[in-house]
């Protein structure tokens, strides 16, 4: 075990007590914690609807079936992001266009305009890292353009963009609640937000074997439900999210106070309220320093190692891909650190001590 690792699993009494009291209701898929829970995500998002489903991955090829894309639409992505983003693209036959990134590690809105062309259906801004993407410029493109814009929330429960939480600026925005995430239900599961009525119901039946009734089926779905002890840890993970992002960021200040002048650090954008899922910095000594923490007892990461654009599973598919030189400098550079809502000041001390021993 690394003596500091990437990330841990804000856990307590309450989640323990609360899934205890779900495996004793007697009552396991899409019940009354599950309601609860949905109900709870929707009013701190700021939405009409949040639907629960198994993963980011499956909630988002729901929507995207429910929003009926078709072979031959396309839809503009990062290609810096988690390849999770570009699968349900792929499921559903639609094409993703990959464009490149800013400093801030999101989209960059001057590269989605130039990818926009008569195929062109939609696009999905990834707020990566727990940094919210340019919204403004993106959805001031999707609206001169008519096309729709679902937000990839999956780093970033609890972010803010000029203020309003991420996952109510677009069409839609799907959220993961995978362990490592800021918001966690201590396991695999995920969800839409979305203020639009025909496609919260859309999604809510295709997960369900595609009924509205036990045994009436109205379309062909699938069984992608989530759970009632999932939803117990996350209702009670959910009270505890402000509390954990604000601690994010000040373990964020005080990498940044010391490492300043040191390594390149992620910037802040002025309308951001990032909420630092990753503390990601840059170094071309990348993989010497990841080498030196692990020495130390330091975990460390690089998400993500090779871009979605040059994946093999991608290049084998699509043979008119981009070259996105920002994108491809970076992630020879990145680095993710130790961060989590509870982590203590003396082991950024650490990893900060560890940092100037080895540039030293």
């Amino acid at each position: 075990m690394d003596k500091i690792p990437l990330s841990s699993v804000f856990l307590n009494d309450e989640i323990s007590d609360a899934c205890a009291a779900a495996i004793a209701s007697g009552q396991y898929i899409l019940g009354k914690e599950c309601q609860a829970f949905e109900e709870e995500l929707a009013a701190y998002t700021g939405t009409r609807h949040a639907v629960l489903s198994s993963s980011w991955t499956a909630a988002v090829m729901l929507l995207l079936q429910t929003m009926k894309l078709a072979p031959g639409d396309e839809v503009i992505l990062p290609a810096h992001t988690a390849f999770p983003s570009v699968e349900p693209i792929i499921h559903v036959g639609a094409t993703p266009v990959f464009v490149d990134v800013d400093d801030s590690y999101c989209m960059n809105p001057e590269q989605v305009s130039a990818a926009i062309n008569l195929r062109t259906v939609g696009i999905m801004p990834v707020h990566l890292y727990g940094h919210p993407a340019d919204m403004d410029a993106i959805q001031q493109l999707a609206d001169r353009h008519g096309l729709w814009v679902i937000e990839d929330c999956a780093q970033s429960q609890g972010a803010r963009h000029q203020h309003r939480v991420v996952g109510s600026l677009g069409t839609a925005g799907g959220f993961s609640f995978y362990p490592s995430k800021n918001l966690t239900v201590l396991g695999d599961g995920g969800c839409i937000c979305t203020d639009d009525d025909r496609l919260a119901e859309g999604v809510r039946m295709l997960r369900n074997h595609g009924r509205k009734s036990k045994f009436t089926h109205e379309k062909v779905g699938y069984n992608l439900r989530f759970n009632e002890i999932q939803a117990a840890a996350g209702r009670v993970a959910l009270r505890y999210l402000d509390q954990l992002n604000a601690h994010r960021r000040q373990v964020a200040a005080w990498y940044r106070e010391r490492l300043a002048g040191l390594v390149t650090l992620p910037p802040e954008r002025p309308w951001a309220e990032p909420v630092y899922h990753m503390f990601v910095i840059r170094t071309p000594n990348r993989d010497a320093l990841a080498d030196f923490l692990a020495t130390r007892g330091i975990a460390s990461g690089i998400h993500y190692p090779v871009a979605n654009h040059q994946q093999p599973a991608i290049t084998a598919l699509y043979s008119d891909l981009p070259s996105l030189p920002n994108t491809e400098q970076l992630v020879d550079e990145i680095l993710s650190l130790p961060i989590h809502g509870q982590m203590p000041l003396d082991e950024v001390e650490q990893v900060c001590d560890a940092i100037e021993a080895f540039l030293s």
